[in-house]
């Protein structure tokens, strides 16, 4: 066998190995349905590479990001064959981006936050807000005035991520009540469960079935999201705008014309318009 031959014989095998390694941690989930374009049996093809590579497949992504809110034996196990995970983030919807190390820090688990950081995560003021870092919280207010009042993943304040840290966190947690601004939200208004009833229900935008989004209610809460997908909780500004958890920008308006619900979605433009389907 020739060293050309051969060398083509070993990076075949590599890439074969990247695959199976990666979807071995993909519990349970075949590769058409992710989207990467490829079957399992077509990983005996040294060209089988998804459309994806040489991003990490995108459901190992969401996984990781996932099991980080307090799965710690999982974290462990995908860390430790792909440690660079460790640095993983997901958008859970209209710009809602969550690092690994945001989940662990939003739900106040400290052994998986110092688990991803040892492993290469990069900390924020939201981490060290958590796992009370006096010292790096008051650093980033005194560098940027102001930075206190940025929120974390699903809008969730940074107060609320040093009060998720418990009493080794009550310092920061004592330093930003006493500077103010770490917990500002725009205020919500009430909503009827005769305007939720209005609001909720289907709203197609294309003609296949998937092509549309749903308003739920969730505990007296209205939730937008694809069939399948994971919802996204809608706060209410007033006058049937919301917003959608983790994105104060985007607005999602509802309008009642003769009895008709129309839904529009603004990112800053509209970039979806949709009318509740019927009942009937």
């Amino acid at each position: 066998m020739s060293d050309s031959s051969r060398h083509h014989q070993i990076a075949a095998v590599a890439r074969r190995s990247f695959i199976l390694t990666s979807w071995s941690l993909v519990a349970g989930i075949p590769a058409t349905a992710a989207g990467f374009g490829f079957r399992p049996q077509a990983l005996e093809s040294s060209d089988a590479l998804p459309a994806s590579f040489p991003t990490q497949p995108p459901e190992l992504v969401k996984e990781m990001v996932t099991v980080a809110h307090g799965n710690v034996a999982r974290v462990k196990a995908l860390i430790a064959r792909h440690q660079t995970l460790a640095k993983a983030a997901w958008d859970w919807g209209f710009g809602d981006w969550e690092s690994a190390l945001g989940a662990a820090s939003h739900v106040g688990n400290r052994e998986i936050a110092e688990f991803l950081l040892a492993n290469g995560a990069r900390p924020s003021i939201f981490s060290a807000a958590m796992l009370g870092q006096l010292g790096v919280v008051r650093a980033f207010v005194t560098a940027s005035p102001g930075t206190q009042r940025i929120h974390g993943p699903h809008s969730i304040t940074l107060l609320k991520h040093a009060l998720a840290g418990g009493a080794q966190a009550k310092a920061v947690a004592d330093y930003l009540m006493s500077i103010g601004g770490s917990d500002e939200k725009p205020a919500e208004q009430p909503l009827t469960a005769e305007d939720r009833a209005k609001l909720a229900g289907v709203y197609p935008f294309g003609a296949s079935s998937a092509e549309s989004l749903e308003i739920v209610i969730a505990k007296e809460q209205l939730t937008i999201g694809r069939p399948g997908g994971v919802p996204r909780g809608l706060s209410h500004l007033g006058a049937y705008d919301f917003y959608p958890m983790g994105a104060q920008n985007v607005r999602v308006r509802f309008r009642e014309s003769a009895g008709v619900v129309t839904m529009t979605i603004h990112d800053p433009d509209i970039v979806v318009t949709a009318t509740k389907r019927s009942a009937g």
